[in-house]
């Protein structure tokens, strides 16, 4: 039988929708940056001396931390995004509503990013 595929798209092995394998990827390199900086995190706060406002303040006014604060969140809520995507084709049907939805997730995690890490910046530079 013959196929009306090229012999690029099959070397390619894309899908139907020629864009998941990408989407696949980062997701996953996404949550293997996040294994790391999440245990960075809980290991830095355990060994804090105090859990006051001034001591988490100082703590975050190092420029490591907050380098590090910043990749966690723009990590964080690319993964988030990538994840509430998935689920958004998943279990929505209607074209409209989907696409309508997936743009709202996408300007909420930018919205969010950047509040975070011009909050980060805040603490480092005013701290």
């Amino acid at each position: 039988m013959k196929t009306l595929r090229t012999p690029l798209s099959e070397v390619k092995g894309l899908g139907s929708a020629r864009e998941g394998t990408d989407h696949f990827w980062s997701q996953r390199l996404s949550a293997l940056a996040l294994i790391p900086l999440t245990l960075w995190l809980c290991f830095s706060i355990a060994a804090l001396p105090g859990m006051d406002y001034l001591s988490i303040r100082e703590w975050l006014s190092n420029p490591f931390t907050a380098i590090m604060m910043i990749l966690l969140i723009i990590t964080g809520f690319h993964h988030s995004r990538l994840g509430m995507q998935m689920v958004i084709e998943d279990y929505i049907s209607s074209h409209a509503t989907r696409t309508v939805v997936i743009i709202a997730v996408t300007l909420a995690t930018w919205v969010f990013t950047v509040i975070g890490v011009f909050s980060v910046m805040r603490i480092t530079f005013n701290g």
